[in-house]
């Protein structure tokens, strides 16, 4: 049995034009072209592609895995089919300006229909993710040559893109790669070195492959100041744009994993006859400052994937309870009554409500990520781009993190409403859950996340960000309290963002005095951290839903009564843990740290 709906539309629309307001950046000279018309026109496109050639093989490329031969690797041909047919419909270049193919979509708009692959198939969507990222590095870093070569051949996919950082020796220690960069007379560089897990590595899915390398020239400082970024293709690339022979990048073996089985996930060996060709990009020891605008855009791509494999399996979950009759109520003792729907029982609804909580917040939080990119790139003035950029840095580890912990955690609970039947390989949420488990670790653990997010973004500039963030929550606020429904769940945020400043003020001292301790507990600040986010997200949410509903009509009664229940189980079960959490951050508890390594 394999599940269809790959989204609750009615939601998409909610979040794109209800909260976010999508449809005001048509008034921007960069979608002045465009209407909500021809939004919807792109997400019905993106749907109609997603679910008749994405959804329909994700089974199959689960139970049929890239293959090696030693010379060649293949897969089903039906996951070719699917990116040609999204190549065509100029989706890898949906935000790109006209004049080299694109929409000029805004990129809420295009995370949107990115989402929509995602749930349908994430391993043969994360090729074109890849390719799109990539190809956004060329465009800011690279020289007139690289362009040149390599970015129209991207966006039109012709050539794939990955980013290659991983070692074996050195995991995410980034300061400890040891792939080598040696300058060639001609100005380019010879690499040499071995990297691991890099999705997308080697394929026959396009002409060629474009691998971001991050290596070390020669000479350089050591750690993350000396590493450089390299563009190394499979193919070299003449200057009228043919390709020629194969460069020196070998593929040493494929990797087999628990999810995203579609998905190459590759050992590449560069330079093992001497002859790796690669070419700087951007300046010399600079490239951990270039690939982090890749990663960054990869993490909230991340996010948005654990969302949607989280949303996947609660649709799944719906339909099943709605559907299975099971046992009876607790009050009635009569064998020969009639079963009830498994959604009619408490514990049933209990775990349906935190699915929901779950993936539509951080739904709505992912998509808000998306449309600060727009106004960093379009705002009306310089200060209202600078500040979106500082928020959206502020709330990356959030939009990583928080979804690829609390949807894995909805991919569980829709297994356990399927029973027995959620471990078998007959019903999907199985394979949903095995995908979204890779999320935890893709493109920086949580660990990392929370060292970023406690080491760095909240003292950045001053707490600059810190602040930012704290004026629009409290705005939101200010327009939930002119919703009485609301009132207890605005003073609740307001006394969950004061917990989380003063834990802050508690902690900055502790930072610059004794850092080890300060940060051996950040994994609970993440987690407590994103708690009150995804609370700010849905009282947002909730807003709007209470302004909407004396108007509302038909199945849209529902769907805002939904909205603000949902808000209200968030705000009585899940938003107090943080109190605890940020209490134990402020005593410095040093239970971890002292913990000595034979006591285990």
């Amino acid at each position: 049995m394999q599940d269809a709906q790959l989204i609750h539309p009615r939601d998409l629309t909610f979040q794109l034009f209800e909260v976010l307001d999508a449809e005001a950046l048509t008034q921007r000279a960069r979608h002045a072209d465009h209407t909500r018309e021809t939004f919807n026109a792109a997400l019905e496109t993106a749907h109609s592609i997603a679910a008749e050639k994405f959804a329909t093989h994700n089974r199959l490329v689960d139970e049929h895995e890239p293959q090696f031969d030693g010379q060649r690797v293949t897969m089903p041909a039906e996951v070719k089919d699917a990116l040609d047919a999204f190549r065509a419909a100029g989706l890898l270049a949906a935000t790109k300006d006209y004049d080299a193919g694109g929409m000029q979509l805004p990129a809420v708009v295009a995370f949107a229909c990115q989402s929509l692959f995602k749930s349908a198939n994430m391993a043969t969507t994360s090729y074109a993710m890849l390719t799109m990222a990539n190809a956004n590095v060329i465009e800011r870093f690279g020289s007139a040559g690289q362009k040149r070569k390599y970015l129209q051949a991207l966006l039109d996919g012709r050539a794939f893109g990955t980013m290659a950082l991983t070692e074996p020796q050195a995991g995410s220690s980034l300061s400890d790669l040891v792939t080598s960069a040696t300058p060639n007379e001609d100005g380019t560089y010879s690499l040499r070195g071995n990297k691991i897990f890099i999705s997308g590595g080697d394929h026959e899915l396009s002409e060629n492959i474009v691998h971001l390398v991050l290596a070390r020239i020669p000479g350089g400082p050591p750690g993350v100041k000396g590493i450089s970024l390299f563009t190394v293709p499979k193919f070299h690339v003449r200057d009228d744009g043919s390709l020629g022979e194969r460069n020196d990048v070998a593929l040493a073996g494929l990797i087999h994993k628990m999810g995203w089985r579609g998905t190459t996930s590759t050992m590449l060996s560069f330079g093992e006859h001497g002859q790796c060709i690669g070419e700087l990009v951007g300046e010399p020891h600079q490239g951990l400052a270039c690939m982090f605008h890749m990663m960054n855009e990869a993490r909230i791509g991340v996010g948005l994937g654990a969302v949607m494999l989280g949303y996947r399996g609660y649709l799944a979950s719906l339909d099943y309870a709605r559907e299975r009759p099971q046992g009876r109520r607790p009050d009635n003792k009569n064998p020969l009554a009639p079963q009830l729907r498994l959604i009619e029982h408490a514990d049933v609804r209990r775990m349906l409500l935190a699915q929901k909580a779950a993936v539509e917040g951080a739904y709505a939080l992912c998509l808000y990520a998306a449309r600060l990119v727009d106004e960093q790139n379009t705002g009306e003035t310089d200060s209202a781009r600078a500040e979106a950029g500082l928020l959206l840095d502020m709330l990356t580890p959030v939009v990583k993190s928080w979804p690829s912990q609390w949807c894995l955690e909805a991919n569980s609970l829709a297994i356990q409403i399927h029973g027995g039947y959620g471990y078998t390989r007959e019903y999907p949420v199985e394979q949903y859950y095995r995908d979204n488990r890779l999320n935890l670790i893709h493109e920086g653990t949580h660990g990392i996340q929370a060292l970023d997010l406690l080491g760095r973004k909240v003292t950045m500039k001053q707490g600059a960000a810190l602040k930012l963030l704290g004026r629009e929550i409290e705005r939101s606020i200010d327009d939930a309290r002119a919703h009485a429904e609301l009132h207890g769940c605005a003073d609740a945020l307001a006394t969950a963002w004061a917990d989380v400043l003063n834990t802050v003020e508690a902690l900055v001292p502790a930072l610059a005095s004794d850092t080890e301790r300060a940060l051996a507990n950040a994994n609970a600040f993440l987690e407590a951290f994103g708690h009150v986010v995804m609370a700010w997200t849905w009282l947002r949410q909730a807003s709007v839903a209470a302004a909407a509903l004396s108007a509302a009509q038909g199945d849209d009664v529902g769907f805002y009564r939904g909205k603000l229940h949902t808000c209200q189980w968030f705000f009585r079960w899940e938003l107090p843990r943080t109190a605890h959490q940020l209490a134990m951050l402020r005593s410095l508890d040093d239970t971890t740290l002292t913990m000595a390594a034979d006591w285990f």
